[in-house]
C-alpha cells in the first residue's frame, strides 16, 4: 500500500520515486525494499516523506483516501514544527542566496510584531 501511494504521489509531480527519495534525504535503495519487500519507512522519514508531497502520514499508510496536507491550520490542525521546516526547506532549496537571506529577514520582522503585539 505505501509505495502505491509513494509512487503515484512521484507520478503526479512527474518525478521519479528514487528522486524523491533523494530529496527527501533517504537512501535510494530503500525504495526497492518498499517496492520489493512492503517495507514501510518510519518515524522522521515517513514525515519528511508527506511533508515533501504535502500529504498526511496516515494517507500515505493507507489509512485515509483523501490527500489532505499537514501544514497549516485544517481540520483544527496546527502547524508543527515539522511540518513547517520541512516546507520551507523544500520550497527555499532552489532559491538564491540573496533570496535566502530576504525570507530569514521577513520571518524575524514577523517575530518581532508578534512579540510587540504580545506585550501590548
Amino acid at each position: 500500500m505505501f509505495y502505491d501511494r509513494f509512487f503515484d504521489l512521484c507520478n503526479q509531480k512527474g518525478i521519479k520515486p528514487s528522486k524523491a527519495a533523494e530529496e527527501c534525504q533517504i537512501n535510494k535503495s530503500n525504495v526497492s525494499n518498499w517496492k520489493n519487500h512492503g517495507y514501510v519507512p518510519r518515524g522522521d522519514a515517513l514525515n519528511r516523506i508527506a511533508a515533501y508531497f504535502g500529504v498526511s502520514t496516515d494517507y500515505l499508510l493507507g489509512n485515509e483516501q483523501q490527500k489532505e496536507n499537514p501544514s497549516g491550520k485544517t481540520g483544527g490542525q496546527e502547524v508543527t514544527f515539522d511540518d513547517f521546516t520541512y516546507a520551507m526547506h523544500d520550497e527555499a532549496k532552489e532559491l538564491t542566496d540573496e533570496n535566502k537571506q530576504k525570507l530569514l529577514e521577513m520571518a524575524r520582522f514577523f517575530k518581532e510584531q508578534q512579540n510587540k503585539k504580545k506585550n501590548q
